[in-house]
């Protein structure tokens, strides 16, 4: 077998996950992308290999993702169907597509390959990233240890039920889209009462990383949390209270609940 891991795609998503599997050994890595140059200048500044179309990863690698497009999927899933059924050895499709399940991937391909469904994000890029998993039956207990080992260099992985992946991915997959938007407002926050915009930002992000720490390395509930920072009459409750009038939480929750539906949209397409 040629390599561990295989990108065919190397977009936000497919990049920022190579660029965690050649944390350890880029030798056992392969890229290739519908833009041939996109995919060579990656595998340079990653210091792995190149593949020249989508059937050599196929043929090659034994973990491969497929970082496509949910409505390019089926396409590239029939292109390669042939390469799959001819191979003798054990091989895993990994699959980021929203959406789509892995019946329905299983589906286009025309057999029930081994498919590992994954929902990262973009901070997988450098090691702080979230990634829910499930897997088809196909798939065994070690090939999935082996795969969550090997991808370490990620972040945090947890295995979830399928049928939860699309609410899932509305939080952890969309979510640093809406926590940079609460970053930049921070940061314009900060510029509005004069502090110089490098330093708005710093410390604002610097803030958001804290405060998500303490979440996770505490387990206790974000509103306990917040009350601790509280004083009574003091400036933080001030904030707190203008972020209610505004409706923070609730276009939060507005937030997810859209990209959750947007998901289910995605896999009927």
């Amino acid at each position: 077998m040629g390599y561990t891991f295989g990108f065919i795609g190397t977009g936000n998503m497919g990049g920022a996950l190579a660029r965690a599997a050649c944390r350890r050994r880029p030798e056992q890595v392969v890229l290739t992308n519908r833009t041939l140059e996109k995919a060579v200048a990656l595998a340079e500044e990653l210091d792995c290999d190149i593949a020249m179309d989508n059937e050599a990863v196929a043929r090659e690698a034994q973990y491969i993702f497929l970082g496509v497009k949910p409505q390019m999927m089926e396409g590239l899933l029939r292109s390669l169907a042939s390469t799959l059924a001819a191979r003798a050895d054990r091989y895993v499709l990994v699959s980021m597509a929203a959406g789509l399940s892995i019946a329905r991937l299983q589906e286009m391909l025309g057999f029930a390959a081994p498919i590992l469904r994954i929902m990262p994000n973009t901070p997988c890029a450098i090691g702080q990233g979230m990634i829910l998993y499930a897997a088809s039956e196909q798939v065994t207990e070690a090939e999935v240890e082996e795969f969550c080992d090997k991808m370490a260099g990620a972040g945090r992985f947890d295995a979830l039920e399928e049928r939860l992946m699309d609410a899932a991915s509305a939080v952890s997959g969309c979510g640093p889209a809406f926590v940079y938007q609460f970053i930049e407002a921070m940061a314009d926050g900060g510029v509005a009462c004069g502090l110089p915009r490098a330093k708005a930002q710093e410390y604002a992000a610097q803030t958001l990383a804290g405060a998500a720490g303490m979440v996770l390395a505490t387990g206790r509930h974000p509103g306990q949390l917040k009350d601790e920072v509280c004083s009574p009459g003091g400036s933080t409750i001030a904030g707190v209270y203008a972020l209610e009038q505004g409706g923070v939480r609730a276009a939060v929750m507005g937030a997810v609940v859209a990209s959750w539906k947007k998901n289910g949209e995605l896999g009927k397409q």
